[in-house]
């Protein structure tokens, strides 16, 4: 590899590295509702892209700045959240964890199906903030988009770790999660921290699903699949609830990922990715933040 190949090499990183805080996004969305009900929502990336798409429908009669639309795929995704927890949570027995997934892979077809009819499965133009904007570093250049989304990104996560760790509702969210029956007694309502967990997730959602479309420049229902893959796998790979975790596996899946498109191209570049989750299966499957096995 010469130097221009490695200078190709590091750019590409430091792409993936800003696009990562989608992936980041996606990935404590998957954790904190695992960490809350110990489920799997299959159709959280879906729940995403469709409050992109929402935030579209709902200013397609005005001519909105970004930032707004970003807003209002935020508001989107926190409706959609708490729609997701009603029709596949609520009134699905908890003894039986198959049936929520079953549910959870509906509502992934059903959102998809909405999307694909709603816009006739045509890609739509996204609005990015900066796109025009070009960062110099010596040999390297960062895109003004690419570097809003990544600061966005690491703002959101920010709010939601004091979210987490400095509010009532963060307190109840995470006495919930470690001791349901407990919390009970303590007055906490189970039903109201679920549907507030989910309409935080949504939010967070709805600000991944703007940021993956401002970042590609448009939003296409055939995202919600590759989402809904790379948000299991950063969520695998940081560890079945682990927050910080989310947030390191997010960033280093999109590094990695850009890095193989550039060595291996766009064809090869998920089977690398695949790899790395087998890799972190069988020899960390408690994720990167993983706990050293005690002696039996």
């Amino acid at each position: 590899m010469d130097l221009l190949d490695l200078i190709d090499a590091v750019q590409s990183v430091a792409d993936g590295l800003l696009f990562g805080s989608t992936y980041a996004l996606l990935g404590i969305g998957f954790t904190l509702i695992f960490g809350v009900m110990h489920k799997i929502n299959l159709s959280y990336a879906a729940a995403s892209i469709g409050a992109a798409y929402g935030s579209l429908l709902l200013l397609s009669g005005f001519t909105a700045p970004a930032i707004v639309v970003f807003m209002a795929a935020a508001l989107c995704g926190g409706v959609i959240g708490a729609l997701v927890y009603f029709i596949g949570f609520k009134f699905i027995p908890v003894a039986n964890p198959l049936a929520t997934l079953m549910s959870t892979v509906g509502l992934l077809l059903l959102i998809d199906e909405i999307i694909v009819h709603t816009t006739q499965g045509v890609p739509l133009a996204y609005p990015a903030l900066y796109s025009d904007v070009v960062v110099r570093l010596g040999p390297f250049m960062l895109r003004g988009d690419l570097m809003f989304v990544f600061v966005l990104g690491c703002a959101c996560m920010v709010l939601f770790l004091l979210l987490l760790y400095r509010t009532r509702l963060g307190i109840a969210t995470r006495a919930v999660s470690q001791q349901p029956v407990a919390s009970q007694l303590c007055g906490i309502s189970i039903l109201q921290v679920n549907v507030l967990t989910f309409v935080v997730t949504g939010i967070l959602g709805g600000i991944a699903g703007a940021m993956s479309g401002a970042a590609i420049g448009m939003l296409s229902p055939l995202l919600a699949q590759p989402l809904t893959v790379k948000g299991l796998i950063v969520t695998v790979i940081g560890g079945l609830g682990s927050i910080p975790g989310a947030i390191i596996a997010g960033l280093i899946v999109g590094g990695l990922e850009s890095l193989f498109q550039f060595l291996r191209g766009v064809t090869e570049r998920d089977l690398y990715i695949m790899m790395l989750l087998f890799a972190f299966l069988v020899f960390r499957p408690g994720g990167i933040f993983a706990k050293a096995p005690g002696r039996d």
